[in-house]
Formats: C-alpha cells, structure tokens, sequence
C-alpha cells in the first residue's frame, strides 16, 4: 500500500465511531470491506455491550446551574450532598467520602477507588475534564462500566469542566446536585477477523482497536493501528508462511478492552494454538518513539531491540502490560507484544478534538508498517515460534492488577 491508499483509509474513516453505535459498524463493516480487498476473507463477530441514551444531565452548586455531562451506564435519578473535593484516594481522604458528592481532579476513577467509595458510603462523583488554560471547553463523555461497579451499587456520576471545578472549590460551594436521566439498553459492537493460513495449523493473532472515545475522530488512536494491520496484510498475502496470520480488528476497545475480551472468550479453543498476539495501538506519528512492550520473556524484548539495531530502525522495547487489546490475550497465557510510536500529549493528543490525519506522517506510516511486518514474517516463517509461553512472574502480578485482582502494591 502506498502513501496515498494509506491516507485515502484515514480520509474515509474521520468520523466518531464510538462502541456500539452505528458509526462504528460503519467503520467494521469498511475494515472487512478493505481486507476483502486484499483478498483475504473476513467476517464481523457482534458481541454485547452496554449501552444507553442520556436524555438530560445537571448539575448544581449552591444552586447555580454548571456545564456538565452525565456518565453513561450509572443510572437515573437525583441525588444531593456535600461537596467534597477528594485530593488522593488513600484510606484517610476515602474515608470523609461519607454521605458526600465526591468530586476528583481525575477523568475517571479505577475499580478499587469505586469500590472503596462506595464502601465509605459516598453519593455521588464528579469527575473532571480538559485544561483551564485551553481555549476549549469541551467535555468528554464518559461511561460508569460494568466491570467497575461489579457487585457495588451504582451511583449518579457526571463530568465537569476543570475550570468549573476550580471554582467549586475556590468559592467554597457547599452543595451539589447531581441529576441524570438515561435509557440504558444492550448494545452490540464488532470485531472483524481475517486470517491469512499458514502450513502448520497454528498462527499468530494481529490485533488493532477500531473504535474511538465520543470526542475524537481517532486517527491516532487507533485508526493509525488498523492501518498497520491492513498493511501487513498487504505485505505478507502472498508469502509462504509456516504460521498462519489472524488478524482481529476489535470493536470497543476504548470502554475496557471488551473486543479483545469478546474475542478470547469465543475463542477459546483457538488459543491453543495462538503462538502469539502483535497488537498495534498508534503508529505513524510525526514525531514520538516506537515502542514494544512485551508481555512475555524478556527474551521477546530483547530480540525487538536487537532487530531494531539491524534494521536502523530505534525500538524501545521492555516486559510488562501495556493498557490496550494485547493483555486479555497474555492473560489467557498467549504471549503478546504491543507496538506504538509515542509521541506525548502535547505532539499527539488522545481521546479529544485533536487526535486527527495532522499528528500523522504516512511517510512515516510507511516505515512503521514495513518494520512491523517484518518482525510478523520472522515469527510467521520460523520452524517453531520462538517465543515461549511462559508468563514471568512479573506480568503476572502486573496482569493481576491491571485486570484488578489485586492491589497494586
């Protein structure tokens, strides 16, 4: 694929394509389409996702009506406290939680901070979004997701500006409303797979998220990392490979990797002979550093590096989890190695108005993909896949609190 097909992919998929809903189809349904292109055949596989429809969203301080957005997924209703505002989530500040609405310098909260407000009895949580000295005000909308509420009770939950946040806390606001009115319903979301065969049954899975957050277009995150899949496609469709090439383009990524999880779920008996997963999650940015980081033997890291060195091409490569649709396949004990060229918030923003084609260079598209591809051969064409399946002890306790398990000590 040249520059120009590459730029022309990103062109036709500028859009929000946000989990479940029809842009998002849109865009898997296009992604099968290009693979089919290449002649390779693919299918969408639909799995559930929660959804919902926010009808109306209010908050109040002391009565003054702010800017806000409800999160999806926590709920209707009214609900009214004390403002506090909660620095740190350590057990001291979680514990005047206590019949408060909670308000975090965060955009979004983990599992056990949830759990433990929940535990301390708080009301309510605002979350916060942007930069105060941005021109923008925009706020992002966010989702309460299943896996963190778990057993917990839900409560209303919404997102406000950092600069109406300042002022809360500033004026020395006493008390907030919280106000949500929602449809919640399931959804249905896609990943799209293909697969090139190889001659010994087994093959590598190459995977990439197709969905953006609301508020960006994704070209970096991560239409950038489609691209790449595509244009390995591209480069080995015709090569006599010992190991075949799954390539699963996942739906849903952004809301908690539920594509990648749909997936090793349904796939269960395939990953037996899963040698091993590439996942791409950004590349091709004008400026940052390309990356691997190995959940595997360091052994994997190692060998990235090295190939790097040979090919003039820098790689920053080290073990551990990296937040994107590579960790449920490690977590089935596949190992699994994510790629991306980093670039930093202030060169390549993410999940907002700015994540577009201009934090791009399809020159440098072109280089990433032939470096990727690359590596997919070597793995591909090897007599026995070189990289073991056994999961250092330290992945495992990163997996275990990433996926939380556990606390992170």
């Amino acid at each position: 694929m040249d520059q120009k097909q590459l730029q022309q992919i990103f062109l036709d998929t500028d859009f929000v394509h946000w989990s479940g809903t029809p842009e998002e189809l849109k865009v898997a349904e296009y992604l099968k389409a290009k693979c089919e292109g290449l002649g390779v055949p693919a299918h969408l596989e639909g799995f559930r996702v929660a959804s919902a429809d926010i009808e109306s969203a209010q908050v109040l301080a002391d009565g003054k009506e702010i800017p806000c957005k409800g999160f999806f997924g926590c709920g209707s209703g009214t609900v009214e406290g004390e403002l506090y505002y909660m620095t740190a989530t350590d057990p001291v500040s979680i514990a005047g939680a206590k019949d408060k609405i909670v308000l975090l310098d965060t955009q979004g909260f983990s599992f056990f901070t949830y759990q433990d407000l929940m535990k301390a009895g708080a009301k309510g949580i605002l979350c916060t979004y942007g930069n105060l000295y941005y021109p923008q005000t925009d706020i992002d909308e966010r989702d309460l997701r299943e896996h963190v509420v778990g057993d917990a009770r839900k409560v209303l939950c919404a997102m406000i500006h950092i600069s109406s946040a300042v002022e809360l806390v500033r004026d020395g606001v006493k008390r907030v409303q919280i106000s949500v009115q929602q449809k919640e319903f399931d959804g249905e979301s896609h990943n799209v797979v293909a697969e090139i065969p190889g001659r010994n049954g087994e093959f590598l899975t190459l995977s990439a998220h197709l969905d953006t957050t609301r508020m960006s277009h994704g070209s970096y995150d991560n239409m950038s990392g489609c691209v790449g899949l595509l244009g390995v496609m591209d480069a080995l469709k015709g090569a006599d490979l010992n190991y075949g090439l799954r390539f699963v383009f996942c739906g849903s990524e952004e809301r908690g990797l539920l594509g990648s999880k749909a997936y090793v779920r349904d796939h269960e008996q395939d990953l037996e002979k899963t040698a091993l997963n590439i996942n791409l999650d950004m590349i091709g940015t004008i400026m940052g550093k390309f990356i691997a980081c190995a959940s595997a033997e360091e052994a994997l890291a190692s060998y990235l590096r090295y190939m790097g060195a040979e090919l003039n091409f820098p790689v920053d490569a080290h073990t551990g989890v990296y937040s994107s649709d590579s960790t449920p396949f490690a977590d089935k004990g596949v190992p699994a190695v994510s790629l991306a060229r980093i670039a930093g918030g202030n060169a390549a923003p993410i999940h907002c108005r700015y994540d577009t084609m201009d934090v791009l260079s399809m020159g440098q598209m072109e280089k990433d993909i032939a470096f990727i591809a690359e590596f997919t051969r070597r793995m591909a064409c090897s007599a026995a896949c070189p990289v073991s399946r056994e999961m250092p002890e330290k992945v495992k306790t990163e997996l275990d609190e990433y996926l939380n398990r556990k606390r992170k000590a």
